[in-house]
């Protein structure tokens, strides 16, 4: 009994010990948290995991240095190990993704031109999601390898694990092509979270991308789903792939009698006073003339898509509302000339 208790004791004050240990540890990574956004992510990530492995670390390492011996010890000391794995991956798990998140706040999202912000976050997410996978398969195998008889099973099986690789990997090919090509789009550039895109005839912003698909939100709220293969093998429109500025057109119909130089006068009065427009280009063509009517065609630029929409339509409207009033001989007719034969 005495043994017993000297035994519980070490245990518990060898787990309080630990506790203090990584407590001292905290209180010096929370202070350079105050310079560096790598120890404030790590205090905030990691400081109850690191809690929780110091702990058990500690108190399996008495137990099994301990001379005390009763039925179970074994058993004791495999479930234990068990934590000590779970923990473990816990504690790596939080420390990688503290990492993700300290690349990912270096660059902002929510400023007009954050190409290079997508770009982070599109493989930090990415990145995200193969940790997590690896860490869970990693800390399985670890697992099972505390069993010994998986590890004879394991032993028996390697003569016939290049068939079953073989099998597998037929049978996975569309899988570990989506996935390959998710890898692909994360660190080739090509697409990143919130590109504007036309894909399918569609407009859409890329909403999410993951290993399988990738999710774009298009304008009226419905998603459109695409394995990430298809941004590998077919052609789709990024607006945004080099900057977010982007450059759009109004395309009007209007009678030969219209007055253009009065019409760009207007345009350039109206995009001048619009909030939207970013000051790069504002002008005016007649980009055809033929079946009776005159094509004009504004050309506008806005910081980015959803701003150079709503820049679009509210010329579009304008112009519209000008020429009825202002020159409404201008409006697209059609003329037809009788003749009588006398």
């Amino acid at each position: 009994m005495q043994t017993w208790w000297w035994t519980l004791i070490a245990v518990v004050g060898a787990m309080v010990l630990a506790l203090v240990a990584v407590a001292i540890i905290h209180a010096g990574v929370v202070r350079a948290a105050r310079r560096s956004l790598i120890s404030a992510e790590l205090a905030a990530h990691a400081h109850r995991p690191f809690q929780v492995f110091a702990a058990l670390v500690a108190g399996r390492v008495v137990v099994q240095l301990s001379p005390l011996m009763f039925e179970g010890r074994d058993g004791l000391l495999h479930i234990w190990g068990i934590l000590v794995i779970l923990a473990g991956a816990w504690l790596v798990t939080s420390v990688l993704l503290a990492l993700e998140d300290v690349a990912e706040d270096r660059y902002r999202f929510d400023v007009p031109d954050n190409r290079a912000a997508r770009r982070i976050r599109t493989q930090v997410t990415m990145m995200r999601r193969i940790t997590v996978a690896a860490i869970i398969v990693i800390t399985l195998g670890f697992l099972l390898m505390t069993f010994p008889e998986v590890r004879t099973i394991g032993a028996s099986l390697l003569a016939s694990a290049g068939v079953i690789g073989v099998v597998a990997a037929l049978a996975a090919q569309s899988l570990l092509s989506n996935v390959i090509a998710g890898l692909q789009l994360a660190f080739s550039d090509a697409v990143r979270l919130d590109d504007v895109v036309v894909v399918e005839g569609e407009w859409a912003k890329v909403e999410e991308i993951t290993l399988s698909h990738v999710v774009l939100q298009i304008w009226d709220d419905r998603r459109l789903i695409l394995p990430t293969s298809y941004f590998t093998t077919k052609p789709y429109q990024n607006w945004t792939r080099t900057k977010a500025e982007v450059l759009g057109s109004v395309e009007l119909d209007v009678d030969w009698t219209v007055n253009v130089s009065d019409v760009r006068k207007e345009l350039n009065t109206t995009v001048s006073a619009h909030p939207k427009w970013d000051g790069r280009v504002c002008q005016l063509d007649v980009i055809d003339a033929v079946d009776g009517v005159v094509r004009l065609r504004a050309l506008l630029s806005a910081g980015d898509a959803g701003s150079l929409w709503d820049l679009r339509c509210a010329v579009r409207e304008h112009l519209v509302a000008w020429i009825r009033d202002q020159q409404p001989w201008a409006l697209p007719r059609t003329r037809t000339e009788i003749r009588t034969e006398k």
